[in-house]
């Protein structure tokens, strides 16, 4: 069965292209320019697609410096608080519909991760095409349920979710009649260690949940995101950056676009290679069935001579008959003169 979803114009599944993804996230650094250039960069670096997140220090937090609020839990923010962090981070929303257009003008798809109902509101005022849920909203049944009412296909990270939480939040799309689901594989530590990845889980998500499943990547490099399409990832997501010497909250895990390109490049040559699940041969590979081993004479023979191991044998090329015969052929005796190097046919047998 061809399960998929489908963003815009992209069939995202199983016999469909990767979706690669560019999150913008913070890298703008607060720069409209800067948002733009990343924009521009993640086209000309393969991506299919740019992500945003839209939320406001106010709506995804409050101003308070209690111990709650502290991040303390061995990041690389620790030290500040979530409503600073947040205030750094966040994207302008006045800045989103100009930067969806700009996006579609260049081809690409633009969404958004919204954190609240209000934003969910605005972006639907901008029509986006779908959703994406961050690791930290998959708990909000509520929030699910209220994004999943609008309809839209719904990317959800997994990075704090335990099987149940899964369940839950699907159930929760499924109330309000919405089947497009994907679900990502993720690791909420900025940057992931491998030894934290576990990419088994990625075919094991597909058959347990029955769904198109991918990565939202936070580690180094991209042979995480590699291991993870051969494993079955139809959607791969990346921080991206213009550079990570420009500094910002989330540059240490982000891509810059040379790396980015080549991260896309090994993708697309990997799913050529993946393919399909066929024992059909290629023309080429028929061909190459010329050099496979076959039965040939070895030595001169003469008419009545008796075929032996001596005279007979299994080598390279594939000209004469199959191997598996030879002991039929062992002991008989030669239909006629036969000239060393000829593959092995019936006719030749008394």
């Amino acid at each position: 069965m061809d399960k998929y979803i489908e963003i815009a114009d992209k069939k995202i599944g199983e016999n469909h292209p990767v979706f690669i993804i560019a999150e913008l996230s913070a890298n703008h650094l607060q720069s409209y320019d800067k948002a733009v250039e990343l924009i521009h960069e993640a086209k000309k670096a393969g991506a299919d697609a740019v992500k945003l997140q839209t939320y406001t220090p106010d709506t995804i937090t409050i101003d308070c410096d209690n111990e709650y609020f502290q991040i303390k839990q061995g990041t690389i923010w620790d030290g500040t608080t979530l409503y600073k962090l947040y205030e750094e981070a966040y994207t302008p929303w006045e800045w989103q519909p100009k930067l969806k257009k700009m996006a579609e003008d260049e081809g690409l798809i633009l969404f958004s991760s919204p954190f609240d109902n209000t934003a969910v509101d605005f972006l639907e005022e901008m029509n986006v095409p779908a959703y994406k849920i961050a690791s930290f909203e998959i708990t909000d049944i509520p929030f699910i349920e209220y994004i999943a009412s609008k309809g839209k296909p719904i990317i959800m990270s997994t990075g704090i979710s335990t099987l149940s939480d899964i369940e839950e939040a699907i159930a929760a799309c499924e109330r309000m009649g919405n089947n497009q689901v994907a679900l990502l594989k993720c690791t909420s530590a900025y940057p992931s260690p491998l030894e934290d990845i576990n990419l088994k889980v990625i075919p094991n998500m597909k058959d347990t949940f029955n769904t198109v499943v991918g990565l939202s990547d936070h580690t180094l490099g991209h042979t995480v995101a590699l291991g993870a399409v051969a494993l079955g990832a139809k959607v791969v997501e990346k921080h991206f950056t213009l550079s990570r010497a420009n500094g910002g909250p989330d540059a240490k895990f982000s891509m810059e676009p040379d790396e980015f390109k080549e991260m896309v490049n090994r993708i697309r040559d990997l799913e050529k290679a993946l393919g399909e699940v066929t024992y059909k041969l290629t023309e080429k590979q028929r061909k190459s069935r010329e050099h496979s081993r076959s039965l040939f004479v070895v030595k001169d023979m003469k008419k009545g001579e008796i075929f032996t191991e001596e005279n007979v044998r299994s080598i390279r090329p594939g000209f004469g008959l199959e191997t598996k015969y030879i002991t039929e052929i062992l002991g008989k005796k030669a239909k006629c003169d036969i000239k060393k190097g000829t593959p092995m046919r019936w006719d030749l047998v008394e």
